[in-house]
């Protein structure tokens, strides 16, 4: 990794706008981090046309920002093409990052800059929700408390847990299932899998974690070749009230959970999320597997998951 075949892509407005605010970092990572540092301007399509354009010299990009910054910088990286020749590196700089909490790829910026330049990568599956590209995404509940959280404008986790007093108020969604290629919570293989479910929420994971580094996917596996599927069955109060255990990962073992290749969602008005980037509202997803798409730097050569 040196200057000449390095990008790092900064989101300026991450984690509350802490690029301006902390000087001492920015110049630090100035400093030490190789390659060219460019603004994303917090536009998707710029950040895209980034990636889409990038020289061929250029080997390594790097992420310098929170889930939606990695989420968009991936998402540059597969549509650009290029996903074979790039390797892909994350600087934490924002609310949450559920991805290197994965990974153990340390949050404190000068440790995290010290192991990229370790070099020690691996490859890893994506998730493909409706041509979105990320590696975490719910339907229901969950994403429509990010919907609640954009309408306040309240920014991170602050805004999260005020939009989720609602969570009490959301009922739980008639769901129609079809999974492909996959294994129940038994153990038992299947090519087809077709159920209804009344659920609040229905999780999709390549990551253990999840959103505020939560475990909610504790069974996940970065690159096992299958999504993490679980769903929660419980009314909104519940999950309100036993919010610690969930995201802790213990209550795991009560949910209905599954491991597929791919999933077909349908049901009315669902709202979706990747990354914890709002899609909207869907009546029907459609989620697959994508094996092996990203090469990137982890804290340790063979870590799983």
């Amino acid at each position: 990794m040196n200057r000449d075949n390095t990008v790092a892509i900064v989101n300026p407005k991450a984690a509350n706008r802490k690029w301006p605010r902390r000087k001492r970092l920015r110049r630090y990572i100035r400093k030490h981090l190789q390659g060219q540092l460019i603004h994303t301007r917090s536009q998707k399509k710029y950040t895209h046309d980034i990636l889409k354009n990038l020289d061929e010299s250029i080997e390594y990009v790097i992420a310098v920002g929170g889930d939606g910054t990695v989420a968009e910088v991936i998402q540059g990286i597969v549509r650009s093409e290029r996903s074979k020749d790039i390797t892909f590196g994350i600087i934490p700089y924002g609310s949450g990052n559920a991805i290197c909490y994965t990974l153990g790829i340390p949050k404190n910026i000068r440790k995290s800059i010290k192991h990229l330049k370790k070099e020690n990568t691996k490859e890893i599956d994506l998730i493909d929700i409706e041509g979105q590209t990320g590696v975490f995404a719910s339907i229901g509940a969950a994403a429509q408390i990010v919907y609640y959280k954009l309408q306040r404008k309240i920014p991170g986790l602050l805004g999260h847990l005020w939009a989720a007093r609602t969570m009490a108020f959301i009922k739980r969604k008639h769901l129609d299932i079809e999974m492909f290629d996959g294994v129940d919570d038994k153990g038992n293989h299947f090519e087809t899998k077709k159920f209804q479910i009344k659920a609040l929420d229905c999780i999709v994971n390549k990551t253990k974690h999840f959103g505020y580094s939560w475990r909610i996917a504790p069974k996940a596996e970065i690159d096992d070749g299958y999504l993490d599927i679980s769903f929660f069955q419980m009314p909104g109060i519940i999950f309100i009230l036993g919010f610690a255990w969930i995201y802790s990962g213990f209550f795991h073992g009560f949910r209905r959970h599954y491991k597929a290749k791919r999933i077909i969602v349908m049901g009315k008005d669902l709202f979706v999320q990747y990354n914890g980037e709002l899609f909207g509202k869907k009546n029907k997803v459609d989620i697959k597997v994508l094996p092996k798409a990203l090469r990137i730097i982890t804290k340790k050569k063979n870590r799983s998951g």
